[in-house]
């Protein structure tokens, strides 16, 4: 389930962030963070399962009619789960109204969705 990002989540968050191949420099990490939490059309969400965050997707909201996926990670040892094309389905029953596309960063990981989906 996609939960809305909330400062008290601040480290889960970085700590997903992390692992996303542009994210790796700690200057860079809190920067990122910080533009999610003070730029309204950057939104970020956490996947929870039972009790565990273990997945974030990151968008900016270009306008009403389009949403670019900006971040995908999810958490090493709950990876090849499908947990990442849950999340972007989610993504998309949410803004429902929106156009989604991927980022350059995420386009690859989300054109392997679309693939598995058909």
């Amino acid at each position: 389930m996609l939960i809305r990002y909330k400062r008290n989540h601040e480290k889960i968050a970085m700590g997903l962030l992390s692992f996303v191949p542009t994210e790796k420099d700690l200057k860079k990490l809190q920067q990122t963070i910080k533009e999610y939490e003070q730029n309204e059309q950057w939104q970020l969400y956490l996947w929870k399962q039972e009790e565990d965050i273990i997945g974030i997707i990151g968008v900016s909201i270009i306008d009403k009619n389009f949403v670019e996926i900006q971040h995908v990670s999810v958490n090493p040892s709950h990876r090849h789960q499908g947990i990442g094309k849950q999340m972007i389905k989610a993504l998309k029953d949410m803004y429902t109204n929106a156009q989604i596309k991927p980022s350059e960063l995420v386009a690859p990981f989300y054109e392997k969705c679309e693939e598995n989906e058909q």
